[in-house]
């Protein structure tokens, strides 16, 4: 699982890092409230493990930047604080678990554990595929941490193909569900929008890894 950890703490973040990447996990860091969400639309974690006291922004109201931004990313807080106020605030604000300080290391995968099996039965508003990110609720697609400018028909028709992950679909398929049934024009509108979106999403648009052709039938994602 991909990790984002961020605390101000660094030898706190050395030591979880080190245990963590031990455990299987791959582990980034950030030390800055006021980073935090750059580092992690650039990263694309599967979890964030997010501390309450934070420099440059403190971690609630990162979190709340988080929900904006990426609503069905999983959050656990950390808080050296006894009061119970940042517990019911911080869980209000949509983080899906609490963990006060000090904690050991055995607890916390418990937690990050736990957690993904919760987000995992969920329904999910964002999909990701190697570096692209997508936010189906939103309707926005990022890149390596850097948003595109996608046509509301073109971010249908990548929406469409990525809820249908494996399964190809025809055309016709794609004409009716991303045009309307009362769509009068040539199938190839599929062809030449498909063209345009792998200009966007793809490393090579020639040779397409992530929106790929079923020949005589129609596209696909893997």
């Amino acid at each position: 699982m991909r990790l984002m950890l961020v605390d101000d703490d660094t030898v706190l973040i050395k030591g979880l890092k080190r245990t963590l990447e031990a455990l299987g996990h791959v582990v980034s860091a950030c030390y800055d409230g006021a980073k935090a969400l750059y580092e992690i639309t650039a990263t694309s974690p599967d979890m964030v493990i997010l501390d309450v006291m934070l420099p440059g922004k403190d971690g609630l109201t990162v979190l709340r930047e988080i929900r904006e931004r990426f609503p069905d990313l999983p959050v656990i807080m950390l808080t050296a604080k006894a009061e119970d106020i940042d517990k019911v605030l911080g869980l209000e604000l949509g983080a899906d678990d609490y963990l006060a300080k000090p904690f050991s290391v055995r607890e916390l995968e418990a937690r990050i554990k736990a957690v993904a099996r919760r987000a995992g039965s969920s329904p999910k508003a964002q999909v990701r595929k190697g570096d692209l990110l997508v936010d189906l609720r939103g309707r926005r697609v990022w890149r390596s941490g850097r948003e595109l400018d996608l046509t509301p028909k073109e971010f249908d028709v990548l929406a469409l193909l990525l809820r249908h992950q494996g399964m190809v679909m025809t055309r016709e398929q794609i004409l009716r569900d991303c045009w309307g049934f009362d769509f009068v024009g040539d199938s190839r509108a599929v062809d030449i929008l498909i063209s345009r979106l792998r200009e966007k999403v793809e490393d090579d648009p020639k040779n397409p890894r992530l929106i790929l052709t079923k020949r005589g039938t129609g596209y696909y994602c893997e």
